[in-house]
């Protein structure tokens, strides 16, 4: 997908072109909406209600599993979290 936007934006082919990492994290964040990585990331966050009522079922799945990860990295960091409270608890009772 990353390939498809810089070839779709840019004419870049990045298999066939040497870039510094820092050139190449520059084009990326300046991906517009139109390209196959911008349509994804518009998806991902879109929260306009009359928007997302819009979308089809293939929209609605990418958005959908995009939200369950994210669901799902919060609670492990909230349980990570929650294990440096209680390290920290004991090592307070406990010495």
């Amino acid at each position: 997908m990353i390939e498809a936007s810089f070839v779709t934006q840019y004419g870049i082919r990045l298999r066939e072109t040497d870039m510094q990492w820092d050139e190449f994290c520059t084009l990326l964040s300046g991906i517009m909406p139109k390209t196959p990585l911008g349509q994804v990331v518009s998806i991902r966050s879109e929260e306009d209600k009359e928007t997302l009522k819009t979308f089809n079922d293939h929209q609605r799945k990418i958005r959908q599993d995009w939200r369950s990860k994210q669901a799902r990295l919060r609670t492990e960091e909230e349980n990570e979290l929650m294990m440096k409270k209680l390290e920290h608890m004991f090592e307070k009772a406990f010495g």
